[in-house]
């Protein structure tokens, strides 16, 4: 069973990575705010892995903090809820903010993931509350209000924007990197972004 990758990030595809390790590029679905995701392509970068297999499908899931990896895999414990469904969930925030949903039983946040409607997310905080534990949750810890600021820079920022405009998530994200520096505004990057994608 993997657990762990370390390589170069090779592409980026809709919905996930190839990172090439050992002569081998390894198709690696991670979330939208993944800092991996947001890499520029022949970066180093590390991956905890999550193996599915099924009966005609093999597939990894990869998440830049263990804390990612360990969030994923109680989603899919419950009833109902997929890899596919648990990785737009932890698309939509940073862990420790969705773990504050599911602590302080706000379903509505969960049901801002795409194909996650009001009943699932019910069930994932009856399921997970007691079992996620409230360790370092403060009840005033503010909650991501918007999928833009995840990522918690301008870089983030512009690729959602660019989502928004209708881009795919690999091509936001490859004309961000392509015109990446240091300083530069949300806006900055979309403009210089989208003069790469015309």
């Amino acid at each position: 069973m993997l657990h762990y990758i370390k390589g170069k990030l090779m592409m980026r595809i809709d919905g996930g990575v190839v990172v090439e390790t050992g002569g081998i590029g390894f198709e690696i679905n991670v979330p939208e705010n993944s800092a991996v995701y947001l890499a520029q392509e022949g970066d180093n970068v590390s991956l905890f892995l999550n193996m599915i297999v099924r009966e005609d499908d093999m597939s990894l899931y990869g998440f830049s903090e263990k804390e990612g990896l360990e969030l994923f895999k109680k989603l899919i414990t419950v009833n109902g809820v997929g890899a596919k469904a648990a990785m737009a969930i932890l698309s939509v925030a940073p862990v420790s903010e969705l773990r504050k949903a599911i602590v302080f039983e706000d379903a509505d946040f969960l049901t801002r993931a795409n194909g996650v409607g009001k009943k699932t997310a019910q069930r994932i905080v009856l399921e997970l509350k007691d079992k996620i534990g409230d360790a370092g949750i403060s009840s005033d810890m503010p909650v991501i209000s918007d999928i833009s600021s995840v990522s918690g820079d301008a870089r983030g920022e512009a690729v959602s924007a660019l989502i928004a405009l209708g881009y795919s998530r690999a091509e936001a994200a490859g004309a961000v990197s392509a015109v990446a520096e240091q300083d530069l505004s949300s806006e900055d990057y979309i403009k210089r972004a989208l003069k790469k994608l015309f």
